[in-house]
């Protein structure tokens, strides 16, 4: 008998740890406790995983990214004839666009908590393409000197080898910052509970919803061993397949005891129920986002849907930007990359029409801007922001309450003539202080003057061609104090 054949009297299993056994020849890192098999493919089996995996797939390749340039004045110039916005916002590979790549870098991430990309780049180091590479055929080598290499084994089984330099490397949360951990491997114990309780649940409902069989009870006995096997085969052979569900007959006084637990027992549905919780806990995504709505009310949706921008997309955006930022810029640029959540973070039509009329009443906001917010095209004379007449300047204040306490001193029958000169005085300082600091005097410094004096746009108009430039400040003012005394 060869040795082949002596290994063919054991029968091997995945507990069986003796030499013939299987359970050395299989990763123990997917097979969990409760006997299934666990990886990223076969976790996407369950729907839960894979509307997490999806939602924020989609919702990272959705998001648009901006590309700029950062002012002295804490500004942003947005940048889009640079290689690094035509790679990442417009065609990243020969293959893919835009949100194909990301929507896969981002599965591979929250599956396997890494995601690879070749690097291309031309003879000047702009990068031309991004190549994702499937993290299950990449093996990271460390060298001797402390660097790494990557292995990558490509469809046709074939190796190749690229430095650190040529290898994008988007990491999850490591515990050594050079391979990001498998949120599935850390995980399996729950998902393999949960692909187990599924299984059981389609063997369940395929076995006409019996969860067990049951036992015969016989009065004699069988003549031998033999006798006892034939019987059970055939009662057997005669209640499964085609023949399920037909009438069972029993001689000799024999009679079927079905045993077992119910699945209420079991709290099957209690289980599968907080297997969709747990999962939704490991990918941290609001459970009424996979349409898990048990504890969702119409007034915490909302806010859990806030909290999924905050807490959940901002951590994976800032990772693909530090990534960004740290590894596929030269040197020489200095450029920044953000993606923008504002479309997320939009709100209803009351609270957005709240929130534009907030910010053109208080001047932070013009009406261009608002209208630029609202997919609308800007209009012309719609680019100054508006200032409330009610509202001056903290210095201006200052002048206008001293102006105040030294007219109060005056005597009661000259109280009105030197509070109106008073504040004349004040109006035409601001005013004057205003055009000399603009060195011209427009449409809207011209309103300004009529409605601070009362006066007609023509007597205005009329005024300001008789000024000469440059404009200087104590002159104006000079000016507009006879002016507004006139009126």
């Amino acid at each position: 008998m060869g040795i082949f054949n002596i290994f063919d009297l054991f029968k091997a299993s995945s507990s069986d740890r003796s030499p013939w056994g299987d359970f050395f020849f299989e990763p123990v890192s997917v097979r969990s406790v409760s006997g299934m098999r666990v990886s990223a493919d076969s976790a996407m089996r369950l729907a839960a995983v894979y509307a997490c995996v999806r939602i924020l797939s989609e919702t990272m390749a959705s998001l648009p990214l901006v590309v700029y340039r950062a002012r002295k004045d804490g500004g942003k110039d947005r940048i889009t004839d640079h290689w690094l916005y035509r790679v990442l916002g417009k065609k990243p590979n020969r293959y893919q666009n835009p949100f194909e790549w990301r929507e896969m870098l981002q599965g591979h991430l929250a599956l396997r908590g890494n995601a690879f990309c070749q690097i291309l780049a031309n003879g000047r180091g702009e990068i031309t393409e991004l190549i994702p590479i499937h993290p299950d055929r990449v093996r990271m080598e460390l060298l001797t000197e402390g660097d790494y290499r990557y292995r990558i084994q490509n469809q046709a089984g074939h190796e190749l080898v690229l430095p650190r330099g040529e290898v994008w490397h988007l990491r999850g949360l490591s515990s050594d910052g050079l391979m990001g951990h498998s949120p599935i491997e850390l995980s399996r114990e729950s998902l393999g509970i949960a692909l187990a309780a599924q299984d059981y649940g389609a063997r369940f409902f395929n076995n006409d919803a019996k969860p067990t069989g049951g036992w015969i009870e016989f009065p004699g006995n069988f003549k031998d061993a033999e006798a006892k096997r034939v019987f059970r085969e055939s009662y057997q052979a005669a209640q499964s397949g085609s023949n399920r569900g037909k009438v069972l007959v029993l001689e000799n006084g024999m009679k079927f005891h079905e045993v077992g637990v119910t699945n209420k027992d079991a709290q099957f549905l209690e289980l599968r129920k907080f297997q969709i919780t747990d999962i939704a806990r490991l990918f941290r995504v609001p459970p009424h986002m996979i349409a898990d709505l048990d504890r969702a009310t119409f007034s915490n949706i909302e806010q859990q849907s806030l909290e999924f921008v905050m807490h959940t997309m901002t951590p994976w955006a800032e990772r693909w930007e530090a990534s960004i930022e740290a590894d596929l810029m030269l040197d020489g640029d200095e450029l920044e990359v953000e993606f923008d959540f504002a479309n997320l973070m939009r709100g209803d039509a009351a609270s957005r029409s709240a929130y534009y009329q907030s910010g053109i009443q208080n001047g932070w906001l013009t009406r261009n801007e608002a209208r630029v917010a609202e997919n609308l095209n800007p209009l012309q004379g719609l680019d100054q922001p508006l200032r409330p007449l009610n509202m001056v300047e903290e210095e201006d204040a200052e002048e206008a309450e001293q102006e105040v306490e030294t007219t109060d001193s005056a005597p009661v029958e000259q109280e009105t003539s030197l509070r109106f000169r008073k504040l004349v005085q004040s109006n035409a300082a601001r005013l004057a202080r205003r055009i000399a600091k603009k060195g011209s005097l427009g449409a809207n410094e011209t309103d300004l003057i009529a409605q601070a004096f009362a006066l007609q746009a023509s007597q205005v108009s009329a005024w300001a061609q008789q000024q000469t430039q440059p404009f200087e400040e104590d002159a104006l003012a000079a000016s507009l104090i006879q002016l507004g005394m006139n009126t």
